[in-house]
């Protein structure tokens, strides 16, 4: 069973909503990885490139699989289904990694995900 954080985090991400994510869970300097693309530093760059990301997709949804939680770190395996512009969906695995901060916000959010099942 997800943590109460996790619940909370990807409640807000599989609602699309980048506001509510970034207020209530990140702190001014955390920052947000996707793969090796460069980071996402700060409330303007996260909520600018998550945006952009949501306008790629129609939607999605994370199914925490599996979730260990070690002192201030997070790891989640995840299964996540993107719904394409094109009315087709696709399930692919997925990797997040959370580094809170000493006031238990995201300071650190990594996703490791191979996307091109998703634009192909």
């Amino acid at each position: 069973m997800p943590s109460e954080l996790t619940r909370q985090v990807f409640a807000a991400v599989n609602a699309g909503d980048v506001t509510a994510l970034v207020s209530r869970f990140l702190p001014p300097d955390g920052r947000i990885v996707f793969g090796n693309a460069e980071p996402m530093v700060g409330p303007a760059a996260i909520k600018a490139g998550l945006k952009d990301f949501y306008g790629t997709i129609k939607g999605l949804h994370h199914t925490v699989v599996n979730e260990w939680v070690v002192g201030p770190d997070t790891i989640l395996e995840l299964s996540v289904r993107y719904d394409r512009l094109d009315g087709r969906s696709v399930t692919i695995p997925a990797v997040t990694l959370l580094h809170l901060d000493d006031q238990g916000r995201i300071h650190d959010y990594r996703v490791l995900v191979d996307l091109a099942p998703v634009y192909t």
